[in-house]
């Protein structure tokens, strides 16, 4: 790693992937064993990002020869080059303070919030044993799905890897799988309640306009 200085740090991979677990195991607070999947896939996703950004530039290493006949002169071992858009876009300066990182952190963060603000209208609508239809849940059917969809776009805009690129589909796929058997469960327990809640309340994405049909997107 002598001639890699800016990675090798697995301290960094670990408390990284530490924080924001425990951040989003706050407000997740996974239960059945579908909620540990849907936190096992995602946690992987983070692991295999915060492992590129500071433990080893896996893509980086296997696009060097490429990136250096296409972009001499930069040192692709050095950290900032591993904002691999904000580099091959030809954007110059700190990274951190560059626009793709403001847009991405406007997803992660938002994606955040959208996870935290979920988790009590949900809490209370499984006490209740009824529809969570509140809060996120009055835009859309799957809010913390959404989240995590937000949270990962946001990454791969600040730091693409060929892992987690790889990754992304898998996990979306996932997710709708989830999504669509968590109604079919829903739908068997509240009947025509849930099922008038379906029809106008879309699944990941608001809409952004009434729309009185039936509504089934993402």
């Amino acid at each position: 790693m002598s001639n890699m200085p800016d990675y090798g740090q697995w301290d960094l991979v670990i408390t990284h992937a530490a924080i924001m677990l425990v951040f989003i195991l706050s407000f997740f607070r996974p239960r059945t064993k579908r909620d540990w999947r849907t936190f096992g896939v995602f946690s992987a996703f983070l692991f295999a990002l915060f492992t590129e950004m500071y433990g080893f530039p896996l893509t980086i290493f296997l696009l060097s020869s490429w990136l250096s006949s296409k972009f001499p002169g930069i040192d692709w071992f050095s950290h900032d080059s591993g904002h691999l858009l904000q580099t091959l876009l030809g954007f110059r300066g700190d990274a951190h303070f560059s626009s793709l990182h403001m847009i991405s952190n406007i997803f992660i963060i938002s994606g955040l919030v959208v996870l935290a603000v979920s988790w009590r209208p949900l809490h209370k609508a499984q006490k209740e044993n009824d529809v969570a239809d509140q809060g996120p849940y009055a835009l859309v059917r799957h809010p913390q799905y959404a989240a995590f969809m937000l949270i990962m776009v946001g990454y791969l805009i600040q730091w693409p890897t060929l892992p987690t690129l790889v990754m992304f589909p898998i996990l979306v796929w996932t997710y709708l799988r989830l999504a669509r058997r968590e109604e079919k469960e829903a739908l068997a327990l509240f009947g025509e309640k849930y099922a008038r809640y379906a029809r106008k309340t879309p699944r990941f994405f608001p809409q952004l306009q009434v729309d009185p049909a039936p509504v089934d997107y993402m």
